[in-house]
């Protein structure tokens, strides 16, 4: 049994609203996504003309790919765990560093249902977003063990309200 998300009204009115903003601004928006598999990207895109504003989405779920892709130093995630501050900060700057946007969002966490522990359960997402221009904030939150789909959903919510928050 899966445990998908549909993209919800509230949702598509948010990306709207973000992406009218970044008309305005001249800005661009790239996503580096780990447990949200793409979910900030396909939300953002489910907008018809988004592609003025959403440069690229680096989904990437592996560490691999967090290095491969992003830059990510393989010895930042031994030494953090991809779940952590650090790597979402790394995330966020790579994004930044391997496109042309001019905003980068970027999220790692455990969905769940398995992959939680002690330190790090399930729920517990790091979210960092930036501009080429200013330093990357970043934050953590712990939504709790709510069901993946729901996880994920409140994700995609978050790094919304990042990227917004930005301009």
């Amino acid at each position: 049994m899966t445990d998908s998300i549909e993209v919800d009204a509230g949702l598509l009115a948010q990306a709207a609203a973000l992406l009218d903003v970044c008309r305005v601004a001249h800005e661009t928006v790239t996503t580096a996504e780990s447990c949200t598999g793409g979910l900030v990207a396909a939300t953002l895109t489910a907008i018809p003309g988004s592609s003025d504003v959403f440069e690229r989405g680096f989904v990437t779920y592996s560490n691999s790919a967090k290095t491969e892709m992003l830059g990510v130093p393989y010895w930042l995630i031994e030494r953090h765990g991809a779940v952590s501050e650090d790597v979402a900060r790394a995330m966020a700057s790579g994004a930044l560093t391997h496109s042309q946007a001019s905003l980068a969002v970027a999220v790692t966490g455990i969905a769940g249902p398995d992959g939680g522990t002690e330190d790090k359960p399930v729920g517990l997402v790091y979210f960092a977003a930036g501009r080429r221009d200013t330093m990357i904030a970043s934050e953590s939150v712990l939504f709790g063990d709510l069901g993946r789909a729901e996880i994920r959903r409140r994700c995609v919510e978050r790094a919304l309200s990042m990227l917004l928050s930005l301009l």
